[in-house]
């Protein structure tokens, strides 16, 4: 009996989670509504927009986890915070995507690039982004001790920081990585897109922690992200000299004819991966 009661339960929650993953596309349709999604995935064959759309699902996937992931109060006041926290989510994400379009990559226009010049390396960015801020939330809204507002914050902070991540990797690459994804160079995006995830990661991990005042809080949170802007030149060196021997990443990527997306994967791995081991260690 106990059995049958757990599995009904856990369908209850999974067919809340298919409501909500359902009022996220609605929501998304009514923050790009200038978009045609079937037209641009069937009619156009818009690559550079079908893998922002999946990021954006995957964004949506890690929102609705966060507001599921918790310890248990009760049935009925369970799918009252799932769905309240779900929805908070669902608007935060969409709301990250138009702020980053405009700080992010605000040195051209990311609906050009992917709906018109189907540009798959900003395709990728914007994916990116999507991933990135579903990490944020998820941390914002899995811990427990804090509230709506603990979440909004940390939403911003998170923001803030996804922002910075930006400018260092700018700085530490030998090209503008503007320029180069606007002229379509994909691996460049790629390795971007990589910096962005695991630059989240860690800061999802950090506010994960349970929420017992705002000083703990955040110097959890600035110890976990700082080790992660320290770890990216350091990842890209690593890249350089152990997955890539005897090849020089910047060239791979950024100043040959056909830009190799290998090695913008590989790059991406690297920064991904580190991420990871990293948050698992701390």
């Amino acid at each position: 009996m106990m059995i049958l009661d757990s599995i009904l339960t856990s369908l209850i929650y999974l067919v809340e989670a298919f409501a909500l993953f359902m009022i996220g596309k609605f929501i998304y349709d009514q923050f790009h509504r200038n978009i045609k999604v079937n037209h641009e995935l069937v009619e156009k064959d818009n690559l550079a927009f079908a893998i922002s759309l999946t990021g954006y699902f995957i964004g949506l996937t890690l929102v609705i986890g966060g507001a599921i992931v918790g310890p248990s109060y009760g049935l009925w006041e369970d799918l009252l915070m799932i769905g309240v926290y779900g929805i908070l989510g669902i608007i935060l994400l969409n709301l990250a995507a138009i702020l980053n379009d405009k700080l992010l990559l605000s040195q051209f226009k990311v609906h050009k690039e992917i709906i018109e010049d189907q540009n798959v390396g900003t395709g990728v960015v914007e994916a990116a982004n999507f991933i990135a801020t579903g990490l944020i939330v998820y941390g914002a809204i899995v811990g427990e001790g804090g509230g709506i507002i603990t979440a909004l914050v940390l939403w911003v902070f998170g923001q803030a920081i996804l922002l910075v991540v930006g400018k260092v990797y700018d700085a530490i690459t030998p090209y503008k990585i503007h320029d180069l994804i606007e002229k379509d160079n994909i691996p460049v995006g790629i390795g971007f897109a990589g910096a962005l995830i695991a630059v989240a990661n860690l800061i999802r991990a950090g506010f994960e922690a349970d929420f017992d005042g705002w000083f703990d809080h955040l110097i959890n949170v600035g110890v976990d992200t700082g080790l992660g802007l320290l770890l990216l030149p350091i990842l890209r060196y690593f890249t350089d000299k152990v997955l890539l021997p005897g090849r020089s990443i910047n060239d791979e990527i950024a100043n040959q004819k056909h830009p190799n997306v290998g090695a913008g994967l590989i790059e991406a791995f690297a920064y991904v991966g580190g991420s990871v081991l990293l948050a698992w260690c701390l």
